[in-house]
């Protein structure tokens, strides 16, 4: 029997590790949890908070939480009078329930927008704050403006933090394809939309891919939402390169896609970090979903395809300019994001990229790769262009077409 030195360098500096994972783990258990409990509500939070406490007619209102079919239901047994006193009396609970109507989480979240801007306001002429402080005020009282202009459709709205944010193009009820545009790192509400650089921010891609795919199909009638209502990792630093905030996306763009109306067809868009949101929520994705296709992906969490446990056609591009593939594509101790979607041995439908120069031109209109998106939101998957010469990427798929298409 091999017998240790209790007095070894070597044991000591392992008994120092394991006392440190000791001291993280009660720290991650208790100290930060009260730290966050000690924390005031946020606005979101408190609207929910009264929502719970809420009644209509003397009826208790539901749980927010509940199965989005159930709030579907209560929200239409209710009239057009009770369904806007609820969107005035809770504007941030109703504009983000999955599960009620839209044109009400429209009407909601422009009421929240409001508030939030007049908060902003207030603060841009806080002596209290610094300068910069001021300067971050009138920024985020600007986008809330802008978000409330006539013609836009919020769909989800938390102005806590960094912010979350979705936003609809088209008609989301009477839509026959839906799209998701899933971003990746730096979004939050002040980079949701941008001038410079437009179709790297997620209201610009969505706005590509709604313009390219009426033009591929315009009889077919389409919806593309914007999909930023995940707290996305800040930088290439940490969070970046683990799942956390992957891991509450995915719940959160499962909890959406389940509250959608209608049955038509759901396709994915998933971009940079985004594609890991979207491979981890794969195994949950509502049958509705058709498609998931991922440009630019550090990984999806997985080795191949197939272990995504998806009925949804996986795509993957990556144009030959774009930084990402110099990425490791593994996953070691949390760290990663597994292999790469474009090798030949992961499993997906891989699409030509070309026009797309660099990390974040997928959605430049002109490109190759947004015409791609484009013809698989529509259903047109004959009319996609391959990667490679072969076109396998067209195996095993009859060309669906879209009923209507020109």
């Amino acid at each position: 029997m091999t017998s240790f030195d209790t007095s070894s360098p070597q044991l000591n500096v392992w008994r120092a590790l394991l006392a440190l994972a000791v001291v993280f783990v009660m720290l991650a258990t208790t100290g930060w949890t009260a730290l966050r409990t000690q924390r005031s509500a946020t606005p979101l939070q408190a609207s929910l908070s009264a929502w719970q406490h809420g009644r209509i007619d003397g009826h208790r209102l539901p749980d927010p939480d509940t199965d989005p079919a159930r709030l579907t239901r209560f929200f239409a047994s209710l009239t057009d009078s009770q369904r806007a006193f609820l969107a005035r009396r809770y504007p941030l609970a109703v504009g983000n329930m999955n599960g009620a109507p839209v044109e009400l989480r429209y009407r909601a979240n422009r009421i929240a927008l409001g508030q939030a801007r007049k908060v902003e306001l207030k603060r841009m002429r806080d002596t209290s704050l610094t300068p910069a402080g001021q300067q971050q005020a009138g920024r985020r009282m600007h986008r809330f403006a802008a978000l409330m202009r006539p013609g836009r459709h919020i769909l989800a709205f938390d102005p806590d933090g960094s912010g979350r944010i979705a936003e609809v193009f088209g008609d989301l009820g009477r839509a026959e394809r839906v799209s998701v545009v899933v971003p990746g790192v730096d979004t939050d509400l002040l980079t949701f939309q941008r001038t410079y650089r437009r179709y790297s921010a997620p209201v610009g891609m969505a706005e590509a891919l709604y313009a390219a795919e009426r033009a591929a199909s315009p009889a077919t009638r389409t919806a593309v939402i914007a999909w930023a209502d995940y707290t996305a990792p800040s930088g290439l630093g940490m969070d970046a390169a683990t799942a956390m905030r992957a891991e509450v996306g995915a719940v959160r763009l499962n909890a959406m896609l389940r509250g959608l109306p209608g049955t038509a067809p759901v396709s994915l868009f998933c971009h940079s970090y985004g594609s890991v949101v979207c491979g981890l929520a794969a195994r949950a994705l509502p049958g509705r979903v058709a498609d998931i296709a991922v440009a630019g992906s550090p990984g999806m969490r997985v080795e191949k395809a197939s272990h995504l446990r998806t009925g949804a056609h996986v795509w993957a591009m990556r144009d030959a300019d774009d930084w990402i593939q110099d990425v490791p594509y593994l996953e070691l101790g949390g760290f990663g994001h597994g292999a790469d979607p474009v090798s030949s041995g992961f499993g997906a439908r891989v699409l030509s990229a070309r026009g797309a120069e660099g990390h974040s031109g997928y959605f430049v209109p002109g490109t190759q790769s947004l015409a791609n998106f484009a013809e698989i939101g529509v259903g047109a998957y004959d009319a996609v262009h391959c990667a490679r010469e072969d076109d396998v990427c067209h195996a095993g798929l009859s060309g669906t077409p879209t009923a209507g298409r020109a």
